[in-house]
């Protein structure tokens, strides 16, 4: 059974963007967080798969850590289940050593092997070497399913 677009607005605008999802229950609904947090993105080099945490597959250049991306209105785009960063994302740069990050994820910690919520693909992939800092743009997608 697939969910209808009114449950897939209603999961991304309230876990993306910390909004009430009104009628659920009774009318006050399901309620955002008081305090929102963070999510926070990971680069990695194959694909985490389902069952993956935030650390399998991760690249690991020097300089790398994963970024704070606030859950709050303004921070992502949606179009139906798909969406979107609304600015680019860049990480720390390069200072030694190389991956080819292939794939991105957005989960719960920023360090160790936290909730991976989800994964796609970076197309084309990321050649990441010293001295450059690897950037997400607008274009990247994520869909919920």
């Amino acid at each position: 059974m697939a969910m209808n677009n009114n449950l897939i607005q209603g999961l991304l605008d309230l876990l993306l963007e910390n909004v009430d999802f009104s009628n659920i229950g009774d009318s006050t609904g399901l309620q955002g967080s008081g305090s929102a947090g963070d999510f926070y993105l990971s680069l990695h080099t194959a694909d985490p798969g389902a069952s993956g945490s935030q650390n399998t597959s991760e690249v690991a250049y020097t300089g790398y850590a994963r970024v704070a991306i606030a859950r709050g209105s303004g921070q992502f785009t949606q179009s139906g289940n798909v969406f979107s960063f609304a600015a680019t994302q860049s990480f720390p740069a390069c200072t030694g050593g190389s991956a080819t990050a292939t794939y991105a994820g957005i989960g719960t910690s920023s360090t160790g092997a936290g909730e991976l919520l989800w994964t796609g693909a970076i197309t084309p992939s990321l050649a990441i070497s010293s001295g450059l800092t690897p950037q997400l743009t607008t274009g990247t997608t994520f869909t919920l399913t």
